[in-house]
């Protein structure tokens, strides 16, 4: 029996990327969100395409949305990127199920009722990320909890209706436990206006002061202890925030080699008067580029398809998913750099698209795992935990 191939041209249209891609630069320049194109997916049912069509979601899988992401990236990075927070949610949320564990469903309602979800675990300074918080997750008479802390990297910063976070549980008979929950916008919750940044401008993710923030005991969905665990919340939120994060990467990448290509077709030489195409040291240069990228779109779709799939790696998967999100964010920036040279001085100036994308790429060593949490997790894989008394 034949099946229809995935067609990402349904949800995105060329058109609709094209003018997404207008908007992009406006603001980057403005250091405003993208509304209209929140309003443009919102429109097409992008922001429920991992909820379940018995709830009246698009029905897809985690392989799909990456393709998704990937082409939008290819026109707005930062639009990309702000939706990808949300999408982590709903993905977590489809993973847990897949796994037999319901306690999100709401997320996949919401996502299809319109809401926003936000992500809120990054903190300054704290390199444990999903293995310890510096927000104190106090437990409230009600069985709920009231977080205390500040966020960093908090993006759909201006819209979000629900953020999902963590915290620490340091009272409970129990304690300590890491809370997972999520808390709707309300005045204890205070989102600064502090998002001025070097490129991903119009993800404005910016720093959240919670003060108290209170999530009722239905929105209170994992206690686990702090520390590495493989409970199926950590799974969930690791495997979806870094296949999807090198999704937008990938996105960026492939953008910048097809910016390349029409620049090595586009200018001609005073020298030869042949086309830059023509050039043995250019060919090689985008041959370069391409070598790279093609090696990305392959192992995201496998890995995608293996959350999918409830493939089971067992202790490889930490490794396997911080791997490809470094490859595809190193990828991505050698690939705009190379295409910027390709492309000559022009694209030095901040309204070519290429400089954009200079400055958006730069922002994928910032998300976890950045580097050297990438190959300590992949040398442990190797090489085995290091012995007691080692740095």
């Amino acid at each position: 029996m034949s099946v229809t191939p995935f067609d990402p041209t349904a949800l995105l249209p060329d058109e609709l990327l094209a003018r997404f891609r207008e908007r992009a630069a406006v603001h980057d320049r403005e250091n405003t969100f993208p509304d209209e194109d929140l309003a443009k997916l919102r429109d097409r049912g992008y922001l429920a395409i991992l909820a379940p069509r018995e709830l009246g979601g698009g029905g897809l899988g985690l392989a799909e949305a990456s393709v998704l992401q990937q082409r939008l990236a290819t026109a707005a990075p930062a639009t990309a990127l702000a939706i990808n927070m949300h999408l982590v949610w709903t993905g977590v949320a489809k993973v847990l199920a897949d796994r037999g564990i319901d306690t999100l469903r709401f997320v996949h309602e919401g996502a299809v009722a319109g809401e926003i979800f936000a992500f809120g675990i990054s903190e300054a300074g704290n390199d444990l990320v999903l293995f310890g918080s510096d927000t104190d997750a106090a437990p409230q008479a009600d069985g709920g909890y009231a977080f205390t802390g500040t966020k960093i990297f908090t993006s759909l910063a201006p819209v979000w209706t629900q953020l999902g976070l963590h915290g620490l549980d340091t009272t409970s008979p129990d304690a300590p436990r890491m809370v997972y929950a999520f808390v709707p916008r309300t005045d204890a919750v205070v989102t600064r206006d502090d998002w001025d940044t070097l490129g991903m401008r119009a993800t404005q993710s910016r720093t959240t002061e919670l003060r108290s923030a209170h999530a009722p005991a239905d929105r209170v969905v994992r206690r686990i202890p702090p520390g590495p665990n493989p409970d199926p919340i950590v799974f969930g939120i690791f495997s979806v925030f870094e296949l999807l994060l090198a999704s937008v990467y990938t996105g960026i990448a492939r953008r910048a080699l097809d910016l390349a290509v029409e620049a090595a077709n586009g200018r001609r030489s005073k020298r030869t008067g042949e086309a830059y195409s023509q050039d043995p040291d250019i060919r090689w240069r985008i041959a370069d580029m391409a070598l790279a990228y093609d090696a990305l779109p392959p192992q995201l779709a496998s890995l995608t398809a293996d959350v999918d799939g409830l493939v089971d790696h067992g202790a490889r998967w930490f490794s396997l998913l911080a791997g490809v999100k470094h490859r595809a964010v190193t990828t991505a920036k050698s690939v705009v750099d190379e295409a910027m040279l390709v492309a000559g001085g022009a694209s030095f100036f901040s309204a070519n698209e290429l400089s954009r994308l200079a400055r958006d790429v730069l922002a994928g060593a910032f998300h976890p795992s950045d580097p050297e949490s990438a190959h300590a997790t992949v040398a442990t894989a190797w090489l085995g935990p290091l012995e007691p008394g080692q740095p």
